[in-house]
């Protein structure tokens, strides 16, 4: 999966060197959520208390201004300071909105989103969709069953009430052509009421609106989020014209990551030069999903979109994948998988391995790996122990995003080590070779075979 050797790439603008270079002083994030109902107003809540968990795990002081509205609303804007003894960065945060469409997903009728989503599923089971996802990734394929498995379960409980309550008024009495259609309502009512009742333990049908939205987009059936898409396109364009930071990381986690390549892809269409202005542009995919878009034979602008983000020379594109976390696609290539052959042209995407064992303490690990959403959330949350993959040392760190991957035994001494150690650091990041498989590969080693780890 990792890619040969190449020559390093010449970083570009104000990164290069160690003195006022390889360190970053400013920094902008343009952040794609998932699809996610809660938005803006949860995610700012999150990120402000893993913000402090940050700034406690490093001794380091941190600041975050409130988040403030563009004109349309469409994104959110704020601020971080964070301080060291030795260094000190500002971080401009955009949060790229798109739960008004989401939330318009889950308020339509349980049946119609329950109809649409088993129609769906099977469609997906007979074009061989289903069978793909198993064999690139089985846990993701029995995730996004799990919800028609429990659905099926629930209806088979409604229905064996609903055979007894039917038997009941043949016992009495009561005529079949009464007695049938009574007990078919009752199991109406009690499915649709365990669905709704339910939801806040199941997800169910939160998942299945997941399953039909994934389906229409990629089948291009969601124009207005094709139209947002482009206008977020032309954000990033503008930020890479005007922005003083040193680098420009288009974060996307979970569903977000099929969503940010798909704005940097049109970005670049828009802007061939995009990564040439100045500031360096990274796009920055965690616990990605891509299949759920790109299987599809209707993808092909997709898959089209994936194919020239791996071969374009003024970005970088990182990957990071988890095994404990079934929402993601572990050990995979999302360029080859999709059946995209480059040879050597090909310089994307560096695909991270990061281990949740080694961030998360040792006494919460056995409650966390069974929290599956939660698992898939850390990503984007705090550490809690120190570790090369730090999504706020990302964030709000001074190391830059490309040479954290390419030497990230160097990033965690500049972060936790004294004063010798933290210059060893900075001069073991100016030495290192910005594109070097090698040092990449230091952070993925960290993931042993499953049954090492029982």
């Amino acid at each position: 999966m990792r890619k040969a050797a190449e020559a390093p790439v010449e970083p570009r603008g104000r990164s290069r060197g160690i003195t006022g270079s390889v360190r970053v002083q400013n920094r902008h994030i343009i952040y794609v959520q998932g699809y996610d109902p809660r938005g803006l107003a949860q995610y700012y809540r999150m990120f402000r208390t893993e913000l402090r968990k940050f700034g406690r795990l490093y001794d380091v002081a941190t600041t975050v201004t409130r988040p403030k509205n563009t004109g349309d609303g469409e994104i959110a804007s704020w601020s971080i300071e964070t301080k060291a003894d030795d260094w000190q960065t500002r971080t401009a945060y955009d949060f790229l909105r798109f739960e008004d469409f989401i939330q318009r997903d889950l308020a339509q009728p349980i049946w119609t989103t329950v109809f649409a989503a088993v129609w769906i599923y099977w469609r997906l089971i007979f074009r061989g969709t289903i069978a793909r996802f198993a064999r690139a990734n089985w846990r993701f394929a029995t995730f996004i069953t799990y919800p028609h498995l429990m659905l099926l379960a629930e209806a088979l409980c409604a229905a064996g009430i609903a055979w007894l309550f039917q038997r009941g008024l043949n016992w009495i009495g009561v005529p079949s052509w009464f007695s049938i259609p009574a007990a078919a309502a009752l199991f109406v009512a009690l499915l649709g009421t365990t669905l709704k009742y339910t939801e806040q333990k199941t997800y169910l049908l939160y998942l299945l609106c997941d399953t039909i939205w994934t389906w229409e987009f990629s089948h291009r059936g969601r124009p207005e989020w094709d139209q947002r898409i482009d206008r977020f396109a032309e954000h990033l364009c503008k930020v890479a014209r005007s922005s003083n930071a040193e680098e420009i990381v288009l974060v996307g986690h979970s569903s977000g990551s099929f969503l940010a390549a798909e704005i940097l892809a049109r970005a670049l269409k828009r802007d061939p030069a995009l990564g040439r202005h100045g500031p360096r542009v990274v796009l920055l995919t965690l616990g990605g999903n891509y299949p759920i878009v790109g299987y599809h034979a209707a993808a092909q602008d997709f898959r089209d979109h994936l194919r020239a983000l791996a071969v374009e020379p003024s970005v970088d594109w990182i990957d990071c994948q988890a095994r404990k976390d079934v929402m993601n696609f572990f050990h995979f290539d999302p360029i080859a998988a999709h059946g995209i052959e480059l040879g050597p042209d090909k310089r994307n995407p560096t695909v991270v391995m990061v281990r949740f064992r080694e961030v998360i303490a040792a006494e919460h690990y056995n409650l966390f790996r069974w929290q599956f959403f939660r698992v898939h959330f850390q990503f984007v949350m705090a550490n809690e122990r120190p570790h090369p993959y730090d999504f706020f040392m990302i964030v709000c760190g001074p190391v830059p995003l490309r040479e954290r991957m390419a030497a990230p035994d160097a990033a965690l001494a500049i972060a936790t080590g004294d004063a010798a150690a933290r210059e060893f650091g900075w001069r073991r990041l100016e030495n290192a070779a910005p594109r070097d498989p090698m040092a990449a590969r230091d952070l993925s080693d960290q993931e042993p075979p499953a049954r090492s780890r029982g």
